[in-house]
């Protein structure tokens, strides 16, 4: 089978190693996100799918715009089966679709039709969700609305965060593709519709999203916290500062005064209230400093937050 991939995060560089890695599959091609400029310097920075498709010699592409007539005719050259999607992170023109012979199929990390669009794993956290999965699916001209192929779903720990769920989603990915795409070789397999009336749809995170309110459900801001690990991360403002949350426990105590007053500073922790449960912040991080575990905040800042 030859496969043109199209990728760009972590995530996609460990599905792309599974179908190098198997030999009933032939990557004729790789698209992935142009290289983008790290936070500091001006040096470039490629993507894991990048370095992947190097490292394998696979022919690279990496378009700003995929409406270029020089990409057109490049990739139109290419004898290619099916054209695997997952995370590429731009929206995919007719012309492209089109190329497979066989199949143009998009993996999405969630259980279509719940959860379309930019951010289905935070949105399943966010939510406190207790399942999701992975949905392969034909692409379509509207939003992650084409033909079902196949789901596997996996349950979602209390423990697990945004960072956990993806490597287990991915994994689960890793251990399936194998078999879809030799099913839809021989014709085992036949797609059907989503039901758009039970249709759910995410958006796109920004770095906006990151400030908590206290005046909300201790379980909604832990939630939130597991969503947004890693990246944008969660905020809290105090006294005019913004102050980055690294470790987060919800306690047994219920909240006894106003949601955000802060109720006490020790070596555990700094505790707030919520509208009901008190929670305790264990890392945080101040502008421009690294992060600090609750007994070097107690130690340095004990002063700041009295």
């Amino acid at each position: 089978m030859n496969i043109l991939f199209a990728g760009t995060p972590k995530s996609s560089a460990d599905i792309l190693q599974c179908l190098i890695d198997n030999d009933d599959f032939n990557l004729v091609g790789v698209l992935t996100q142009p290289d983008k400029k790290g936070k500091r310097g001006n040096k470039l920075l490629e993507s894991e799918v990048s370095s992947l498709a190097k490292k394998y010699n696979i022919p690279l592409y990496k378009p700003s715009d995929l409406k270029d007539g020089h990409i057109l005719d490049e990739i139109k050259l290419i004898k290619v089966d099916y054209l695997i999607v997952i995370a590429y992170g731009k929206i995919l023109p007719d012309w492209l679709l089109e190329i497979p012979a066989i199949c143009s199929l998009n993996i999405h990390f969630s259980l279509l039709p719940k959860y379309r669009g930019a951010s289905p794993i935070q949105s399943a956290l966010l939510n406190g969700d207790k399942k999701t999965g992975i949905t392969y699916m034909k692409i379509s001209s509207e939003l992650d609305a084409g033909d079902i192929l196949s789901s596997y779903e996996i349950d979602i720990k209390d423990s697990d965060n945004k960072l956990i769920l993806e490597e287990n989603l991915t994994l689960l990915c890793v251990n399936s593709i194998s078999e879809v795409l030799n099913n839809i070789s021989n014709n085992k397999i036949s797609f059907k519709s989503q039901d758009n009336a039970k249709a759910t749809y995410c958006k796109k995170i920004t770095k906006k999203d990151s400030l908590i309110n206290f005046d909300d459900e201790s379980k909604n801001i832990i939630n939130k916290f597991r969503a947004y690990f890693v990246w944008p991360g969660v905020n809290f403002m105090f006294k005019g500062v913004a102050i980055k949350i690294h470790g987060l426990e919800v306690t047994n105590i219920n909240s006894t005064g106003n949601p955000g007053n802060l109720l006490k500073i020790d070596k555990s922790g700094i505790h707030f209230n919520t509208r009901d449960m008190v929670i305790v912040i264990t890392y945080l991080q101040f502008p421009n400093k690294n992060p600090i575990s609750s007994l070097d905040a107690y130690n340095s800042y004990q002063e700041f937050f009295k």
